[in-house]
């Protein structure tokens, strides 16, 4: 049995090792060129050649995990014009208020300013002018396709789902956590040899995943640029050589926002933090976030530099990214 333990451990560790490092992340999809989070887009993603595609994870009226970036429906879909009555008294639409059968009537559309109409990224799929239909999906018929296409096209594509608030789920009495594991669990997803990276800003559900809630999978904790996370999480606390060795027994690597690994200044030199180096000598990954080559950070000249500033210069393990071509191309050249 002790034999048989140790190779099982083995073929985990061997499995995951296998994986092509620096690894090409599928933003919301292929969300560079069609409407974020839809099954267009990660069908898309998938044909693009991502090692991992993202599914951002909030819940329904019917306690049902959907693929939404944000808790509310407005800055994404057409719920203002469809259900103008449903909105809370702060005069936003949260997904928590709708039922999937709900939800699926609504059309999905390029992000854009809920008050004023315009598109985020203005150069983006035209949503307002074209008359696809694209529509908000659970996290059941997201596995599902990913697991098709890996099937038809003998590729093996991951996931990379992320819970999305999880002290504001549990304020409005709903636990998402406990929603989303079991449908991972059921799809394939439970162990550190599974293609699957689970994710979460908030450190103390984070601690509840791998304590409470006894989740086995690989877990990223994320970082985001600011101060402090609605949990009262103190990421520059975490970024520290302490914080990264307290978080190494806990999680398999972070996801940072790109600021946190590298920032430019005036003339477009690469100003770098050392975040990689010190998560990689307690051995974390680092997955930052987010690639845009509509949308490069403050100074960076172009998105050959951002690519080599995380790749080749701090060593990132691989990226979040809206442009799945474009950074795989760069990646593939590097290999």
């Amino acid at each position: 049995m002790k034999h048989l333990l140790i190779a099982l451990v083995c073929g985990a560790a061997a499995a995951v090792a296998a994986e092509p490092r620096p690894l090409v992340i599928a933003h919301r999809g292929a969300s560079g060129y069609l409407p974020e989070h839809t099954l267009e887009a990660k069908a898309y993603a998938h044909a693009l050649g991502a090692d991992y595609i993202e599914q951002d994870l909030v819940l329904s009226k019917d306690n049902v995990p959907v693929v939404l970036h944000d808790i509310h429906l407005d800055t994404t879909t057409d719920v203002a014009a469809r259900f103008p009555e449903r909105k809370r008294a702060d005069g936003r639409y949260y997904a928590l208020d709708f039922t999937v059968a709900e939800m699926k009537q609504l059309q999905v559309r390029e992000r854009f300013n809920a008050k004023t109409g315009a598109a985020v990224f203005a150069r983006r799929y035209p949503s307002g002018k074209a008359p696809a239909s694209y529509q908000i999906s659970t996290l059941e018929e997201e596995l599902q396709l990913i697991a098709g296409l890996n099937a038809s096209t003998g590729r093996k594509t991951g996931i990379y789902p992320e819970l999305k608030q999880p002290t504001w789920h549990r304020g409005q009495g709903r636990d998402i956590s406990k929603a989303v594991l079991p449908i991972l669990a059921r799809h394939g997803y439970a162990t550190k040899a599974d293609l699957c990276f689970l994710q979460c800003f908030e450190l103390t559900e984070v601690k509840r995943l791998r304590g409470e809630l006894g989740w086995q999978g690989r877990l990223i904790f994320l970082i985001g640029a600011g101060a402090k996370e609605v949990d009262g999480t103190d990421y520059a606390a975490q970024v520290t050589a302490e914080g990264l060795r307290a978080l190494a027994g806990l999680v398999d690597g972070i996801g940072p926002a790109i600021s946190r690994i590298v920032t430019w200044d005036e003339s477009g030199a690469a100003k770098h933090t050392g975040l990689v180096a010190r998560a990689h000598a307690v051995k974390l990954a680092v997955h930052p976030y987010t690639v845009r080559a509509d949308d490069l950070p403050k100074g960076c000249p172009s998105l050959d530099a951002l690519h080599a500033a995380l790749f080749r210069d701090a060593k990132a393990d691989g990226v979040f990214t809206d442009f799945t071509d474009r950074t795989k191309a760069w990646v593939d050249a590097a290999r």
